[in-house]
């Protein structure tokens, strides 16, 4: 999540906004060391993390929606996302798994009480599932591998300290203020900038260690800008999610950050764009 550069506390409690920023990186770090371990390790350790970040997700969506019945309907939408997880980790065939995975979300779906609840329900967990599917994927793509990996999380990170403290700093006109009123055209310029550095830094690195990314310096310095522009959008739809459900947190998992929806919301962004690049590259090959 592009973090609101403009967050401060009541100013009464002047060691209240350092107290909730400490907060803030600690779990930032925590968590970024949990998901570079994993992207290390490849394999079950990576798919199980991203599958429950997946899960968590659909049910932070699905509890804001209020869905009802809620833990039927969250049993079967998680059962879906697991079934969609086997054919990555074993040699079953993707078919009938996907099968599987599509049959039991439309049966949570459909158990959702309300034409409104079913589709965002449905919804739910179309967003969960690229969450879930896009990073194992991109790990194990043999052009893409820990490097691609590690654009992705360069990108979205950068995006997300960059915005933070370029808003907090140059102030200025307000991106979106209907929806997220506290963020800045600053903040996204920054945002935006710090991506596309840290992005070729990814890239100049792996070809020091003799790895590549198949779209070149300057491909890869533009889709940067293209992702760290989808990070901030997602961040901004996530928002307007909230908003329409009319909570402040998508839920209180993961302290000074909200729930996993709130700290992955660029990140899926970028899943999407990379979904966009693996049907594109072995044309590009």
């Amino acid at each position: 999540m592009v973090a609101d550069e403009g967050s401060s506390l009541p100013s009464n409690s002047k060691s209240a906004p350092s107290k909730e920023l400490t907060t803030r990186v600690l779990s930032a770090l925590a968590m970024a060391a949990v998901a570079l371990l994993t992207a290390y390790q490849g394999g079950w350790a990576f798919a199980l993390f991203w599958l429950a970040a997946g899960i968590a997700i659909m049910v932070e969506w699905t509890d804001m929606i209020g869905v009802a019945p809620r833990r039927p309907v969250q049993g079967l939408l998680g059962l879906g996302l697991a079934a969609l997880m086997v054919p990555l980790l074993t040699d079953a065939g993707f078919g009938p798994w996907a099968t599987a995975g599509v049959v039991l979300a439309a049966g949570g779906s459909l158990l959702a009480r309300g034409t409104s609840s079913k589709l965002w329900t449905a919804s739910g967990f179309v967003y969960a599932a690229l969450i879930v599917l896009i990073p194992p994927i991109v790990r194990a793509h043999p052009d893409l591998g820990i490097l691609g990996l590690l654009w992705m999380f360069a990108v979205v990170w950068a995006t997300d300290v960059a915005a933070y403290f370029t808003g907090r700093a140059l102030g200025g006109p307000k991106l979106c203020p209907a929806i997220s009123p506290k963020k800045t055209w600053s903040g996204f310029m920054g945002g935006v900038f710090a991506a596309t550095l840290s992005g070729l830094l990814v890239a100049w690195s792996g070809q020091r260690f003799g790895l590549s990314l198949p779209f070149g310096l300057f491909g890869t310095a533009v889709l940067s800008v293209v992702a760290s522009v989808a990070s901030q959008a997602g961040d901004l739809g996530e928002s307007a999610l909230k908003r329409h459900c009319d909570v402040k947190d998508s839920s209180h998992l993961i302290p000074g950050h909200g729930g996993v929806m709130d700290r992955l919301d660029g990140f899926w962004a970028v899943c999407l764009i990379m979904a966009v690049v693996l049907l594109t590259i072995p044309l590009a090959a």
